[in-house]
């Protein structure tokens, strides 16, 4: 360990005296040279053109590359010259995005049409500008639309003078006007004439989305619009670096062997436990024996008969953690339809093979039965407390769910020989067979490899039924 500190230290210094040395003055020769080359671009009137790139680059989550990288550096070198810079509107402008939403607004179809009056407020006052990107990888002809927005709104910011004081972050019209109102950018005057390059890109904008719109005999269906969702939530991983995870559920997946749904989130806390109570209200009003629990995604074990839900950031950590499981991936775990979709799959194939299992498989000599069981208890040791009390009241709640009134609580194993009788049944994992055996002999035992996703929990409640 000491020489892996002391490799990583001395790599360490080489890298950063590398980049002090050789970085620095090559990324300073680069933005002068890039300096210069905006400067004629703008003395000549052709930084518009920019646009061209600029905003499919955008949609494809480019943006940050481009805004960060390239435009803000030039923009602040800009602003210490002349007080303000046109490049901190060449990406932030939310008028070509504005044209399109309005555009789907009038002559759209569907959810797209439906969804477009809210999403203008997320993108033109909130400064979200991804809102819009569906509704154009839905349309590939709409970039023509964006990127005529964007040329025009350029230009005539360009032709006014206007620009910022420095980068508006998020793109929103109460960001931009705030950087536009600037003394050492023109104040009010130069405000105005912002204003106008953004009015102008939106109308631009709008009005060659209309035309694409009201010439698309076909339209865009629901399915379409979905699909360019998963699309652009696919690229936004790829830009992060993410692996890109598909969230769609085959017609090939048997929904008939779930025995658990779990939702994961960073803590195993606070948005995936009101998740899962959402979730588990909807099941026990279905009818459905399917436990639903949460847990910290670093703690997640499914196999495949567990269905995993969690936030569309946590998808990749998902695939890894559980590649055998049915995945779903939620914008939000308070409010989302994937849950009635998960309902419906379950009711379509899983309880007509419950009923068959209840009512036709008779007990094993191996299977503790509940109907004789008087009390649960959880053995544990002192290194495993926590694993233990989830592993507790996962199955507290499954009784509750059910309606099972059979007292349950946990003892460390020095303790478990008041607890040595054949109503008792005792719960650990397998690792400690031969230790509890030992303390309570009499006792029925249940050892699983993991007390919080084992399917056993459900298995006895179908079993109290037969």
């Amino acid at each position: 360990m000491l020489i892996n500190n002391f490799s990583a230290g001395l790599v360490g210094f080489g890298l950063a005296l590398f980049a002090v040395k050789v970085v620095g003055p090559l990324v300073a020769w680069l933005t002068d040279v890039m300096g210069h080359g905006v400067d004629f671009l703008i003395a000549n009137h052709l930084i518009p053109l920019a646009n061209l790139f600029i905003e499919p680059a955008k949609i494809l989550f480019l943006n940050n590359a481009i805004n960060q990288g390239i435009l803000s550096p030039l923009g602040i070198q800009q602003v210490s010259e002349n007080g303000k810079s046109l490049l901190f509107l060449l990406e932030a402008n939310p008028g070509p995005g504005l044209g399109i939403l309005i555009a789907f607004m009038l002559f759209g179809k569907g959810s797209a049409k439906a969804t477009a009056p809210g999403a203008i407020l997320i993108q033109f006052v909130g400064g979200i500008h991804e809102i819009y990107f569906p509704y154009v990888m839905m349309k590939p002809a709409l970039f023509f639309a964006v990127m005529a927005g964007g040329v025009s709104g350029t230009l005539t910011n360009n032709l006014l003078g206007s620009g910022l004081a420095a980068p508006a972050s998020p793109g929103s019209i109460i960001a931009i006007t705030g950087m536009a109102s600037a003394k050492s950018a023109g104040g009010f005057v130069n405000v105005l004439c912002v204003w106008s390059g953004i009015a102008v890109a939106a109308i631009v904008s709008f009005l060659v989305a209309s035309f694409i719109l009201k010439r698309d005999k076909s339209m865009i269906d629901d399915s379409a619009f979905e699909n360019a969702k998963v699309g652009v939530a696919a690229d936004k991983a790829v830009s992060k670096g993410q692996v890109s995870v598909s969230n769609n559920i085959t017609d090939q997946v048997d929904f008939s062997t779930i025995n658990h749904i779990i939702f994961a989130c960073d803590a195993g806390m606070g948005s995936s436990a009101m998740g899962a109570s959402i979730l588990r209200n909807k099941a026990k009003k279905a009818g459905l024996l399917q436990d639903v629990t949460n847990v910290a995604i670093a703690n997640l074990k499914a196999g495949s008969d567990t269905i995993v839900v969690t936030q569309d950031e946590l998808a990749p950590r998902a695939a890894i953690m559980a590649p055998e499981a049915i995945r779903y991936s939620v914008a939000n775990f308070l409010n989302s339809p994937r849950y009635d979709e998960i309902i419906s799959s379950l009711l379509t194939t899983d309880n007509d093979t419950n009923q068959t299992i209840i009512t036709d498989r008779p007990v094993s000599k191996n299977e503790i039965d509940l109907n004789q069981i008087d009390e649960v208890v959880f053995a544990h040791d002192d290194l495993h407390i926590g694993s233990n009390t989830m592993g507790k009241e996962t199955l507290k709640a499954i009784f509750q769910m059910h309606g099972v009134k059979i007292p349950i609580s946990d003892v460390e194993f020095i303790g478990l020989g008041a607890f040595n009788a054949k109503n008792i049944m005792i719960v650990s994992t397998k690792e400690f067979t031969t230790s509890v055996k030992n303390e309570a002999p009499n006792a029925q035992h249940l050892f699983v490899e993991s007390l919080i996703t084992t399917p056993e929990y459900i298995n006895m409640v179908k079993r109290m039924n037969k």
